[in-house]
């Protein structure tokens, strides 16, 4: 389903993510999801979780040098937006 699919993609982002935190951003969003399981996807507390983490996906892949460099890693010319608030209290 779509939320197997953000999973995943969290995941792999997360493994490439710059950070000396890396592993424990990955445990946590590992153990987020698993807490989660149970809940009814058309919640309206659930699609608000939804929309954080994709959010935080966003975050994550502003660092990938794939996504950066357009599919080239070689290439010097990474271009990064930065949003104010990007991730407001619930």
């Amino acid at each position: 389903t779509e939320l197997i699919h953000l999973y995943r993609r969290l995941l792999r982002s997360c493994a490439t993510y710059p950070s000396k935190n890396r592993w424990g951003i990955y445990e946590a969003i590992r153990e987020e999801f698993r807490d989660n399981r149970a809940m009814n996807p058309d919640d309206p507390k659930t699609q608000k979780q939804i929309q954080v983490a994709y959010k935080g996906l966003g975050q994550l892949r502003m660092y990938d040098t794939v996504q950066l460099s357009k599919g080239n890693p070689e290439s010097p010319n990474w271009e990064v937006t930065l949003e104010q608030n990007p991730m407001p209290k619930p």
